[in-house]
């Protein structure tokens, strides 16, 4: 059974009350409960954190990279400026793939640029929670060797 690890940044946690004309009114626990029965229908073994604090998500990224077939990581706000987040990741030896559930690329002009999408197994946007659907999908592909 592979194991992934799903990551929510920043303000994720107001999922479901943050700007739900953007994020929805499905509250994180919500989606984490619908990836769960998924991910187990697809015989995958899902983790969850969210943290507003860039070094609790290196650290679990970290670890990980030790216990993890792979990580899907909504960054948030870091996506834009956390060198951080994006060294972490380049020196994992497991994907990332980069989830947002509005496009990014539509909204203001700050959002446009992430520098996690260049060292990630790749980046979906604009797709709304499927899109987290999508990158578990796309990291079990990756993992079984069907890139």
């Amino acid at each position: 059974m592979k194991q992934f690890l799903v990551i929510n940044g920043p303000n994720l946690n107001y999922l479901g009350k943050r700007e739900p004309e953007i994020y929805g009114s499905t509250t994180l626990v919500n989606l984490e409960n619908s990836l769960k029965t998924k991910g187990e229908a697809l015989d995958l073994s899902l983790d969850f954190l969210q943290s507003n604090h860039e070094g609790v998500i290196i650290d679990a990224m970290y670890k990980a990279n030790e216990t993890c077939d792979g990580v899907l990581l909504n960054p948030g706000a870091f996506t834009h400026y956390s060198y951080a987040i994006r060294d972490c990741i380049a020196s994992l030896n497991i994907p990332v793939v980069e989830v947002h559930i509005s496009n990014v690329h539509a909204r203001e002009e700050f959002r446009h640029t992430s520098v996690i999408a260049p060292v990630s197994a790749g980046q979906i946007v604009g797709f709304g929670l499927f899109g987290y659907e999508m990158g578990i999908n796309a990291l079990k592909n990756i993992a079984e060797g069907k890139e």
